[in-house]
């Protein structure tokens, strides 16, 4: 595949920027592995585990199963990641197609979590508001999960057995959820039943920082750029002011228009008030002269 080079000189320092349309998302033994790839192998590894599922016998639980141990979990934070657009800090946006969570910091940058998706036919998008964040939660499968999977226990108590792991953000009064899980190698792929699976550590992170009304946006694909490196324009401010500054400055300039106004309009009231003349000292009264 042919790439065009483009030297960009700033300062006396040249940068090479190769804007080809596929880039190399990491390097192997045998040269540059690109996101395409890895996409194609997960998707063929995740029929050929179908496939084999298939031919597995029904597992029946116990109705009402313990969750097990629920040890001290410390959080880990995930790579910080730079969008090339404004996005609200605070919230949450999930690319299912990329399978990828992003909690959004100020200054265009974000935490990238990996997460599993749903699978085909149980995938879905839409904006909901966590409504609720519980530790080591408890789970009641669905009626509809149980006409799939006949032989699921009708609850389980929190713990390392439990499928929700050590945290789940319940997302609105709908029964998906944004969890942990009791097996990482679940993580990066699409096989829950519309649920989004992080590990364990990840999850814990998460959770210490979402709040309850957070906004989750979830999307079929993120339409923005995001990069491991700091944008062009975010180094070299003479590219263009960022957006929080031009906001700044916007602000400081209306700030001053305004005192302007206000100064402009007391001196106008001050000339338009009359003046009002002090009043003269009455003239001294004359005595009569007496007639003697």
């Amino acid at each position: 595949m042919k790439f065009s080079i483009l030297m960009l000189s700033v300062a006396g320092a040249a940068f090479v920027v190769a804007p080809g349309p596929v880039l190399a998302q990491s390097w192997g033994e045998h040269g540059p592995v690109f996101e395409s790839d890895i996409k194609r192998r997960q998707e063929k590894l995740e029929a050929e585990r179908a496939e084999r599922r298939k031919t597995y016998g029904t597992v029946v639980y116990p109705k009402f199963m313990q969750g097990g141990e629920r040890p001290d979990i410390k959080p880990a934070a995930p790579p910080v990641v730079y969008f090339d657009q404004n996005e609200e800090p605070g919230s949450i946006i999930i690319d299912t197609e990329a399978r990828r969570l992003y909690y959004v910091l100020p200054g265009k940058k974000a935490y990238r979590y990996p997460i599993s998706v749903g699978r085909e036919g149980f995938t879905w998008t839409g904006t909901e508001r966590i409504s609720r964040i519980a530790s080591w939660p408890s789970w009641t499968p669905p009626p509809e999960m149980h006409k799939r999977v006949p032989g699921l226990p009708l609850t389980v108590t929190g713990g390392l057995k439990n499928p929700q792991g050590a945290r789940a953000l319940y997302l609105g009064s709908t029964v998906y959820r944004i969890h942990g899980t009791n097996n990482d190698r679940t993580v990066g792929r699409a096989n829950s039943s519309g649920c989004f699976r992080l590990a364990n550590e990840h999850v814990v992170h998460l959770a210490s920082i979402a709040k309850v009304g957070t906004k989750v946006r979830v999307l079929k694909s993120y339409g923005g750029s995001v990069s491991e490196s700091v944008p062009l324009t975010n180094v070299f401010g003479f590219f263009g002011s960022s957006d929080e500054e031009a906001d700044q400055g916007a602000s400081a300039k209306a700030k001053a228009k305004s005192k302007r106004r206000t100064a402009s309009a007391k001196s106008k009231q001050a000339a338009m008030k009359p003046t009002v003349a002090p009043a003269s000292a009455p003239a001294p009264i004359k005595k009569a002269a007496s007639a003697e």
